[in-house]
């Protein structure tokens, strides 16, 4: 019989830490914490294949699960000595989701399970404590209303809310349990009337309501989004963790708490998290409550007022320091753990790898490498190589002047200026018309991930550091100030105030996540030192990769920048971006225009000098290192003239008439520029244009090397080669020119002359192409759009809902098709070297940036990857990684 269920508890578990695939990452770590002896409330978990079996099954269930769950709450029930459903002494129970992956927030929990209008009574008089049971019943009927019956969680704050207004109430811990009793009848009021049926009394009927929920919220939008954004696969499923229940709310010696191994902001090794006296872990994630430090130096430093779990339970804290020591030396990282004190003994709830942000994950894998916790390979694959990206962007200025509107908690660093926006639709609309933003709210819900991840920054005027806008945000990279309690937000003005001052909806303000300041206007930004923590693991990174990182570059400010971030050479260099200069244009299309290959050498004569310039610059800013030129490969249309205005203009510095040159303009639009008179089409019906490009490249590397005394050996690539004849003429010409040059400056010039791999065609060709290529270079932008007949132009206006409706799990043009385009990679390198062996390849499109395409060039065996500038670390440390996996998988 198929097993779907795995108890733990009272030391021991059917599970292990290496199960999270079969158990999710929650119950995995539930069942390691009980092996381990440490104090875990018993339970048991439902596997991620029931999941799966439920969403390929019309939402039904195994035949064998529900008599499996019985079992297991039978289990819970001898361990703890008591009966779930029963009257007199009953089990209740917390229901939560966990994938194998952490999704804070994403999915759905549901607390106090088993609570009913008989049971209360029983718990009450257990306790000696009626005012807990009520408040604990309340809460299971808001939540479970909420998750799994559909009513909405406000409409239950709105009676809760009037109720203590009406009586004069501030905090919920003021309400008595006859307080609570009244509540209670009133929210069942509501559910009632709002589904035309009583709220559910059977446990049995709540427990199955409550798994159903947890599987169902798999797919509910906010996880759908959740996953998108993080590349997590919809087929693996969520496990459903039941457990018995302990509570932080049974009065003063009780409390709840969550709690990081270390700061996930810094790095720093200190026991770092906030918990509340007389609460459950919903109170201290939701922000609705302002949480207190738990350790004193931590209170110290926040000049908090409430005391720390350390001076107000010192027992229950030495134990958790343990423990959390103890964790983080059994997972070798970082811990993200929660934990409830039931009047004065301690449990522990969950842990899992923190999440964090860069700075801290560099940090950490840093520190731990040294004190030889870990490897320094393992240091490298500890840092995910797309979170550098949090690292390039800039903080503010310590010169600045700043404007400080107020100051919340520094809940995730970085600097972000924009325009306020209040709600997250607005943001996304913002974000596609360009515009950066600072989502303020009062505090974030899983239903804003769609706006959190559009802005640059994000504001809660709730929440404490542990709060979900807090982890969110650290997880995405964004900065982030939380519990700014001075602002107001008013939803329906759509205002900001503090301090008598009020912003509308569009007016520029700066959050600073390093200190959790407020700020008015823009404020001066500075770019970060890429030293430290970061240049350590930079070097371990650079040992134990493979492939060389080049960037893409063709101005001397990018190949500064990109040497800065230490790229290795340049593995694109696009000549026509050089054109689109004000005072080079007019003389480009006066090229294009002329209808004579004289009126087009006489424009090409004005272009020389500055290409050659050009040229010069790049080839000594990076003496020593390669440098790939592509020639001229833009399509026509991007360089006509549109305007009258600049019809005029052409016309006039031509000598022509202006009618003329607008019918020759004509004559060359095309319907489908993209797929037209482009690359080597241009270059072969106008071969003065390569060899004037050739003559400038040639002349800049005698000019470079007689100045830096350091050879310059130029690549030359031919761009959308198809046919191998096509690379051939156009070979000839910069052969030729070549030989001139060398002729006229009596030096020896090494070069090469290669190809870009762009077309379907050239990749089933690349034997025969290879045979006149002495290097390839992938463009997989354009070979990603001829293999799918996709305009990356336009393709955002329905690659969205292909990822939505799971036709594609990511938009090709960010990450490589492997099975499509990926599969003519393999085929163009493979046929390529039974040709020319050892033949030099690599990947020049926006994809030699990304982690999961690095990985896969690593496996076709490509010599570089080449990407923008800022993009550099991250493909050094990717491709690192992409090398150790290889070297792991064998």
């Amino acid at each position: 019989m198929a097993k779907w269920v795995y108890s733990f508890g009272d030391g021991k578990a059917e599970g292990a830490a290496d199960m999270r695939n079969l158990l999710g990452g929650k119950g995995a770590n539930l069942a390691e914490m009980s092996n381990l002896g440490l104090p875990v409330p018993p339970g048991f978990t439902i596997t991620t294949e029931v999941c799966t079996y439920y969403y390929d099954n019309g939402q039904t269930y195994p035949a064998e699960l529900a008599a499996q769950v019985d079992e297991a709450l039978g289990q819970i029930g001898a361990l703890t000595g008591r009966t779930f459903g029963d009257a007199k002494n009953p089990l209740l129970v917390s229901v939560r989701s966990g994938a194998r992956t952490s999704m804070p927030g994403m999915m759905d929990t549901v607390l106090n399970l088993g609570l009913n209008d008989e049971t209360v009574g029983a718990v009450a008089d257990e306790s000696g404590d009626a005012r807990f049971a009520y408040d604990s019943y309340r809460r299971f009927i808001q939540m479970y209303s909420d998750v799994v019956l559909g009513v909405e969680h406000h409409s239950f704050e709105e009676i809760l809310e009037i109720f203590k207004e009406n009586n004069g109430y501030t905090l919920d811990t003021e309400l008595t349990a006859d307080d609570w009793k009244v509540i209670i009848e009133r929210f069942k009021a509501l559910v009632q009337e709002e589904l035309d049926e009583p709220f559910p009394q059977d446990p049995k009927a709540q427990i199955w309501g409550a798994i159903g929920a947890v599987f169902g919220s798999w797919m509910n939008q906010r996880a759908k989004t959740y996953r998108r954004l993080h590349d997590i696969p919809a087929s693996w499923g969520t496990a459903v963790n039941v457990q018995a229940m302990v509570f932080g709310n049974m009065g003063e010696s009780s409390a709840t708490g969550v709690a990081f191994t270390r700061d996930p902001a810094t790095g720093e090794n200190a026991l770092y998290g906030e918990f509340l006296v007389n609460a459950q872990g919903e109170d201290v994630v939701a922000g609705i409550r302002t949480p207190q430090n738990i350790t004193e130096a931590a209170r110290i430093a926040a000049k908090s007022d409430k005391p720390s779990l350390e001076t107000v339970m010192p027992e229950a804290f030495a134990e958790f320091d343990g423990i959390c020591q103890k964790l983080e030396s059994h997972y070798r990282d970082m811990q993200d753990v929660e934990f409830t004190i039931e009047r004065g003994k301690l449990w522990m709830l969950q842990t899992r790898s923190g999440k964090r942000t860069a700075r801290a994950a560099l940090k950490i894998a840093v520190d731990m490498a040294n004190d030889g916790l870990i490897t320094k390979d393992e240091a490298v694959l500890r840092v995910g190589a797309s979170a550098l990206d949090q690292l390039l962007h800039p903080t503010i200025d310590p010169d600045a002047k700043r404007d400080v509107l107020a100051t919340g908690l520094p809940a995730s660093p970085g600097a972000a200026c924009g325009e306020l926006v209040f709600n997250s639709d607005e943001a996304v609309e913002a974000a596609a018309a360009e515009k950066n933003v600072i989502l303020a709210r009062v505090e974030t819900s899983p239903e804003d991930i769609h706006g959190m991840h559009a802005a640059q920054g994000i504001l809660t005027t709730r929440g404490g550091m542990t709060s979900h806008a807090a982890v969110v945000a650290r997880g995405m990279g964004k900065p982030c100030v939380s519990g700014a309690g001075s602002v107001r937000i008013d939803y329906r003005a759509e205002t900001l105030s503090v301090g008598g001052r009020t912003f509308k909806r569009g007016d520029i303000v700066t959050i600073d996540g390093a200190t959790g300041q407020v700020l008015a206007g823009s404020v001066a930004m500075l770019k970060p030192e890429l030293t430290g923590d970061f240049g350590t693991l930079m070097e371990w990174a650079d040992a134990t990769r493979r492939m060389k990182v080049r960037a893409n570059a063709e101005t001397p400010k990018d190949a500064r920048t990109a040497r800065e971030f230490g790229a290795e050479g340049i593995g694109l260099c696009r000549t026509e971006h050089m054109f689109f200069d004000e005072g080079r244009i007019l003389a480009m299309r006066e090229m294009i225009l002329a209808e004579t290959p004289e009126g087009r050498r006489t424009a090409l004569a004005k272009l020389l000098p500055m290409q050659r310039q050009d040229f010069i610059e790049i080839f000594e800013i990076m003496h020593g290192l390669p440098v790939t030129i592509r020639l001229l490969d833009p399509p026509l249309h991007e360089f006509l003239p549109h305007t009258d205005e600049e019809m005029a203009e052409v016309a006039e510095a031509m000598g022509v008439d202006v009618e003329r040159l607008r019918r020759r303009a004509h004559t060359l639009s095309e319907f489908n520029p993209m797929l037209g008179h482009r690359g080597c089409r241009l270059l072969i019906s106008f071969p003065e244009v390569a060899e004037m490009q050739a003559r400038a490249i040639f002349e800049a590397a005698v000019a470079a090397a007689k100045k830096t005394g350091a050879p310059v050996e130029p690549e030359v690539m031919v761009p959308l080669v198809g046919i191998k004849k096509e690379l051939d003429v156009v070979k000839e010409r910069i052969d030729a020119v070549a030989k001139e040059v060398m002729a006229e400056a009596g030096v020896t010039i090494v070069y090469q002359v290669g190809t870009m791999i762009e077309l379907p065609r050239a990749a089933l060709k690349a034997d025969e192409i290879a045979g006149s290529a002495e290097f390839f270079s992938f463009g997989t932008n354009d070979l990603t759009q001829t293999t799918f007949g996709i305009s990356r132009d336009d393709a955002g206006s329905f690659l969205g809902d292909y990822q939505q409706q799971g036709i594609i799990e990511q938009d090709p043009f960010v990450s490589i098709d492997r099975e499509g385009v990926g599969e003519l990679m393999k085929i163009g390198a493979e046929r390529g070297r039974s040709v020319r062996p050892g033949i030099k390849m690599g990947i020049c499109g926006e994809h030699g940036g990304d982690p999961s395409s690095i990985d896969f060039c690593e496996t076709v065996g490509l010599d570089y990857v080449s990407c923008s500038p800022y993009r550099v670390p991250i493909a050094r440390l990717a491709a690192a990684q992409a090398a150790l996996k290889a070297r792991q998988d064998g």
